[in-house]
């Protein structure tokens, strides 16, 4: 495989490496909205809009030859800034492997025909490898092609083994699939959620109804875990995503009347935001009609800077998940792994954030081994002072 150096390909940042795109293609401004990526893909890779398809890209390794290196294809269902996360870590994690890869990304916009078209096209063309982005694109994936040619990764996708995609988390698949997982177990979670709140009454678990991989691996054990223990679980969903703020608004002040008679003061309590991006992105509304209750996150992207954050979360971030898909699939690309035989990928311990800010607006404490472990801390002003397990300088006064 032909290996592309940092300083090689320093040399040739700007410099078109498609034939047939117009150069205005490789500006980030003439992409279509589907498709975004963080300011420090362009140090290593160019990308650009493929033949002026707009549902279609392709990134390539700067200085790669047309005839080198390894293809992969990556089917994009929607956009999702998840995505743009995700493709950003793995195109970090190739980097840092020195790998020289053509990627083509194609956006199937939840189409079957579309993504059966693409899954085609991979074999025709001899891809190395395919990434399914999301639980959507993972789902379609494993009912029209398991057993296909070309190996499958899964990235930014709910638990396969809650899905029953897989029998346990301990085995491959024995198919072309390699699965990762953006949940961790219900037990272990809650076990972090009752050192927050020991006589914890009421959850009010918020997803969106039309996000099957979200219900059943994320709101649905939650309600199981909560009735053998005696906890109220409230599940708040919403219908019509579309109408997600409306919805949200109604549902969490019902919600906060409803916890109210049980646990007048609400230090018993807690919101629940699941992996839905239809509920996440109305954090602020959330928030605002909370009355103080802690909203708590299972997505650890939702705790971030300012106001508009969960106080914290407990989960799997998408960079965290990502990381690890972008190993999977390095390992398959180069030859080291079967994707048949590779166990269920998990992210242990989870990724911890926190907003003090939030915290002391809700009157929330966080035990200190929360606050030690934690990824991601943002200080009572809501700035950010520890970021990916790193600790950001401050600046002087």
């Amino acid at each position: 495989m032909s290996i592309i150096t940092r300083r090689s390909a320093v040399g040739m940042i700007g410099g078109s490496l498609f034939a047939g795109v117009p150069a205005a293609a490789q500006n980030q401004a003439s992409y279509s909205d589907w498709f975004k990526y963080g300011p420090e893909v362009e140090k290593f890779w160019s990308v650009g809009e493929y033949e002026n398809d707009p549902n279609r890209v392709v990134i390539r390794s700067l200085g790669m030859e047309i005839s080198s290196g390894r293809r992969m294809m990556v089917l994009y269902p929607r956009a999702s800034s998840a995505y743009d996360t995700a493709i950003t870590k793995i195109l970090d994690i190739f980097d840092d492997k020195n790998m020289a890869v053509w990627i083509d990304v194609i956006n199937y916009s939840g189409s079957a025909d579309r993504a059966a078209a693409a899954l085609k096209e991979a074999e025709r063309n001899n891809i190395d490898l395919i990434v399914a982005m999301g639980s959507e694109s993972t789902a379609l994936l494993w009912q029209t092609y398991k057993g296909g040619r070309v190996p499958v990764v899964t990235v930014c996708a709910k638990d396969p083994v809650t899905l029953a995609q897989m029998p346990s988390y301990d085995v491959g698949s024995g198919t072309n699939f390699a699965f990762t997982s953006l949940n961790m177990p219900i037990d272990a979670q809650m076990g972090y959620v009752h050192q927050l709140r020991p006589n914890l009454k009421h959850l009010a678990v918020l997803v969106d109804e039309t996000n099957v991989s979200a219900v059943e691996t994320q709101a649905k054990p939650v309600s199981e875990y909560g009735a053998a223990r005696g906890i109220r679980v409230l599940q708040l969903g919403v219908k019509d995503p579309r109408r997600a703020r409306e919805e949200i608004r109604e549902l969490v002040k019902r919600a906060v009347v409803f916890m109210q008679r049980n646990d007048r003061d609400l230090q018993n309590s807690i919101f629940w935001i699941t992996g839905s991006t239809s509920v996440f992105n109305e954090i602020a509304t959330i928030n605002a009609e909370a009355l103080g209750v802690p909203v708590l996150s299972v997505v650890p992207e939702v705790v971030r800077e300012g106001d508009d954050s969960a106080t914290l979360s407990i989960g799997v971030s998408f960079e965290s998940n990502a990381h690890l898909a972008a190993i999977y699939a390095a390992d398959i690309l180069e030859k080291k792994a079967d994707a048949g035989s590779l166990k269920v990928g998990l992210v242990s311990p989870p990724d911890i954030a926190i907003n003090f800010r939030r915290a002391r607006a809700v009157g929330f404490k966080v035990p200190f081994n929360f606050f030690e472990s934690a990824t991601n801390i943002y200080d009572y002003d809501g700035k950010p002072v520890r970021i990916n397990g790193v600790m950001l300088a401050r600046k002087k006064a």
